[in-house]
């Protein structure tokens, strides 16, 4: 397939909506890359040329001193939006190739199924799943798929938790140190006893779900418990002694309380505990995914990283600054949410 050149006009709009690599992205491609001792993944000074060479570019000449590490790095700060939006436009183009094979796949399922229809009327039609590989945008999807259900999990299991830790203090001590003790485990080291228990557990002939997306829903899980726990167990043990005097006074039933008290006054705190499960989930995930090979973004970064072909580095530095955009983007959608059912609407609200 012939590439777009780089320097196209459309590049130069698609380029302008996307911002510059931050420091902390930066940081992150730098590990990916393995670009500390002045290397490049495993490209040599010949292959490195030829990778850019692919995508219309002269590094040689643009670039010509210093490492492959730094002439990476004067690379992506001079040049790269318009290269990322070629990446980027090849990836979308190779998903809507795969759209089109798959919905030609099942139409010619179709035809089949009427011929033998039209032949023999008591056929029962059977029409097979399609099986092609997942492009980038099914893996972005998947991603998501996993880390909301493994999100809202944790959410309905951490917040009534950190209610009732909050309001009694025989909990709270009891609770405490179990917290203390889980909060820190990596999901590198809850991974592999996760896949052991699902594989134990989940047994099935015809699977509703494939056991790869409960064994990294339930890890997300596990790993983004705590902030939400702790933090509203701490907002609800700040609550003004005064509101807790007039539900004393008043008489309120222990639901009421809770609902006309205690969440209101612990809203930020648990809000700020959801913000940060969030943030953690997601870099879970791809941790996750990359580790037990399982469909979503971060098994595309470890194929891309294994494959050692010419477009693996800049795949790769796609899926670094998409990695980043949907973290953002989710921690937007978190504020907004939490704007929304907020009883303070003149909070300012970050």
């Amino acid at each position: 397939m012939n590439r777009p050149r780089h320097d196209r006009p459309a590049f130069e709009k698609v380029a302008s909506a996307i911002p510059a690599v931050k420091r902390l992205e930066m940081m992150a491609i730098e590990a990916v890359l393995e670009m500390g001792s002045g290397y490049v993944l495993d490209f040599s000074n010949r292959t490195f040329a030829m990778f850019f060479a692919d995508l219309g570019i002269d590094i040689d000449r643009e670039f010509p001193d210093g490492s492959k590490a730094n002439r990476l790095r004067e690379f992506i700060g001079a040049s790269e939006p318009p290269v990322v939006a070629t990446v980027l436009e090849a990836l979308l183009e190779e998903h809507a190739a795969e759209r089109r094979e798959e919905e030609a796949f099942y139409e010619r399922q179709r035809e089949r199924n009427a011929q033998r229809q039209a032949v023999d009327p008591s056929y029962q039609p059977r029409i097979f799943p399609y099986t092609g590989s997942a492009t980038f945008i099914d893996q972005i999807l998947t991603s998501l798929m996993t880390v909301t259900a493994g999100f809202v999990l944790a959410s309905l299991l951490a917040i009534p938790l950190g209610i009732l830790i909050g309001l009694s203090h025989t909990l709270y001590r009891a609770f405490n140190p179990v917290i203390q003790l889980l909060k820190p485990v990596s999901p590198l080291a809850w991974l592999p006893l996760v896949t052991m228990v699902v594989s134990a557990v989940y047994v099935s002939q015809d699977p509703l779900v494939p056991k790869s997306f409960i064994t990294s829903m339930v890890t997300v899980m596990l790993c983004c418990l705590w902030p939400t726990v702790i933090n509203t167990a701490v907002g609800v043990a700040g609550v003004d002694s005064d509101l807790n005097n007039v539900s004393r006074v008043l008489r309120l039933g222990w639901l009421t309380h809770v609902r006309t008290i205690v969440l209101p006054s612990a809203m930020p705190m648990m809000f700020a505990g959801l913000r940060t499960s969030l943030g953690i989930a997601w870099m879970v995930l791809i941790a996750a995914e990359m580790l037990a090979q399982s469909p979503g973004l971060g098994k595309f970064v470890w194929d891309q990283f294994q494959n050692g072909s010419s477009d693996s580095l800049s795949r790769i530095m796609v899926a670094v600054i998409t990695i980043g955009a949907i973290g953002f983007l989710l921690d937007r959608l978190m504020l907004a949410v939490q704007s929304l059912v907020s009883w303070d609407k003149s909070a300012d609200l970050r």
